[in-house]
């Protein structure tokens, strides 16, 4: 790898700086209490989807692994337990075996906040809100990627609502009792021409999900939220009745994912249960096999209340507003 200078850059930076500075106004007029956090942990949430960075601390003879955060649920969970209220974390965040794409970087900016007393919608509603707000500061309206409409820019004023079982069903033909069925989806998707042998419910279903769902979503000329889940991709938050689906969304412009929400699983008992398989899963996929954080169960035992919370990445949002095709683009140096 090496370091890339971009001055070339410099009015798209200056975009995203705009993106950043509309970020904390807003939440800073809604309440939201800013928290710095630390980027190294000695243990981490247990996610199998996702590969981490490890690191050593040495002094003398003492020696300790540190893992680089892939984000800062950890840490404020700990917080709302603790109970500092409507919360949030700006800034860096890190990935690994992700190789830097248009789209991906292993080291990345994010916004995570949590609202109290809130569920998923209502999280979709300030986060339909702050996108209003990022556009009215930037003063950059979203060019409508779809050339078929006959809009020119996207609007932000409502969201183009899927779930996900729809979004399957429009897209891809596959119907509801065969997306939450794993072996009738394995057969359903070999059908489709996918490979299926050797992977694994969540694999096959990202490779659909991928190549046919995904770049649908946010060019119907408003942003898509896509919503409740799958449970196997949702670790974290809370199961909806039906006991196939979680309250998750993710909210998609112009086929591209900024942002995955969840209504906060508060159950201690089922959040243990949960990480002990994903940390089985973590090790049976040769992933890096870091120690699950206990002290998150720990504080979950004294109680979280319920409460919501979203993931934005910041460069990926910034993106779409300063209309370039690659985070890179938005950067005055680059890592390539």
């Amino acid at each position: 790898m090496k370091i890339k200078i971009n001055n070339g850059n410099l009015d798209k930076y200056k975009i995203y700086l705009t993106v950043i500075n509309a970020i904390e106004n807003y939440l800073k007029n809604r309440k939201y209490l800013k928290i710095d956090l630390p980027v190294l942990s000695p243990a981490l949430l247990p996610e199998s989807y996702l590969e981490v960075f490890e690191t050593e601390f040495k002094y003398l003879d003492k020696k300790e692994k540190l893992y680089l955060t892939p984000s800062p649920e950890l840490f404020l969970k700990r917080l709302l337990v603790s109970g500092v209220g409507n919360c949030y974390y700006l800034g860096k965040s890190f990935r690994n075996s992700d190789p830097p794409s248009r789209l991906h970087g292993f080291e990345f900016t994010m916004l995570e906040f949590y609202k109290m007393g809130a569920d998923y919608m209502d999280i979709a509603d300030e986060v339909l809100v702050l996108l209003q707000s990022i556009e009215k500061a930037t003063n950059k309206r979203i060019f409508n990627k779809n050339k078929k409409l006959k809009n020119k820019y996207l609007s932000l004023s409502r969201w183009d609502r899927v779930s996900v079982a729809q979004a399957f069903r429009r897209y891809a033909g596959i119907d509801d009792n065969e997306l939450f069925d794993h072996n009738v989806f394995f057969k359903k998707a070999e059908e489709k021409g996918y490979r299926v042998k050797g992977f694994t419910y969540e694999d096959v279903w990202s490779q659909v999900y991928t190549q046919e769902v995904e770049p649908n979503l946010g060019m119907n000329g408003y942003p898509t939220l896509i919503y409740d889940y799958p449970k196997e991709f949702a670790a974290l938050a809370k199961h909806n009745k039906d006991g196939k689906t979680a309250q998750r969304f993710e909210f998609y412009i112009n086929g591209i994912e900024l942002g995955d929400c969840y209504s906060e699983l508060t159950d201690w008992k089922e959040q243990e249960k949960r990480f002990n398989i994903e940390s089985k899963l973590i090790k049976k996929i040769n992933k890096i096999h870091h120690p699950i954080d206990k002290g998150f169960i720990e504080a979950l035992k004294c109680g979280l209340k319920d409460c919501s919370g979203v993931a934005i990445g910041v460069e990926r949002l910034a993106m779409v507003f300063a209309d370039v095709d690659s985070i890179a683009k938005l950067k005055l140096i680059n890592i390539i």
